[in-house]
């Protein structure tokens, strides 16, 4: 099993790293960083606890390999999805 973090759903309240500091460390704005791979056996009760504690539940124990975006079909360009409408793209639609 691996420790994903919903980076979107994540407040930055550091429960996990301070239940679970042997897999997860807090970058500058104290959001969390896991270490990637599968959770030890010995460390899978923790971080079980570290998934229960999270206020917003953007914690969670998943099996199998990390998810991954899919590739563009033959002869697509891959464009990432816009969070908003601003950019190139979107002023010369609006144009």
């Amino acid at each position: 099993m691996r420790l994903d973090v919903d980076r979107i759903r994540c407040d930055g309240y550091g429960m996990c790293a301070e239940l679970l500091p042997e897999l997860v460390e807090l970058d500058d704005w104290g959001y969390p960083i896991v270490r990637a791979g599968d959770v030890p056996a010995d460390l899978l009760a923790h971080a079980r606890r570290a998934v229960e504690a999270c206020p917003v539940l953007a914690l969670r124990l998943a099996h199998g390999l990390a998810p991954r975006r899919a590739a563009p079909a033959p002869g697509q360009r891959a464009v990432a999805p816009a969070a908003n409408a601003s950019g190139p793209a979107a002023v010369a639609s609006k144009a």
